[in-house]
């Protein structure tokens, strides 16, 4: 199964999700899964199958438990692949950085006068 075949499913994505958080039991993943998609949790373990199958999780047995974490490896193809679309992005995120920082810097511009024409106010008062 193709990377994209795989993460192309909700389902997945929003347990690789999770499994970026850390390291999760597999009754834990279900319990969101299954609250959030409203499937079954042989439905879940179905999904995880998949994405052990492919390589984009790992499981290990903890006792009992079996505890699931993603494997970066088929990400960083997944990536690799993305770096041909990049430069559509790219340049438009860093304008939009650009205008970010100057709308925070002419903010703080406005508010630094602003206070100290407050202050000065207050002077005259007194």
């Amino acid at each position: 199964m193709h990377a994209f075949d795989v993460l192309g499913d909700p389902v997945r994505r929003r347990i690789l999700e999770l499994l970026a958080e850390g390291e999760t039991t597999a009754g834990a993943l279900g319990a969101v899964i299954q609250s959030e998609f409203g499937i079954s949790q042989p439905a879940v373990s179905q999904h995880l199958k998949v994405l052990r199958d492919n390589g984009f999780a790992t499981v290990r047995p903890d006792g009992t438990r079996r505890l699931y974490a993603v494997d970066p490896r088929p990400l960083r193809d997944v990536d690799q692949w993305l770096d041909h679309f990049r430069r559509f992005w790219t340049p438009p995120l860093h304008a939009l950085a650009t205008e970010l920082a100057r709308g925070k810097r002419a903010r703080r511009l406005r508010e630094g006068s602003g206070a100290s024409d407050d202050t000065s106010d207050d002077r005259r008062e007194r």
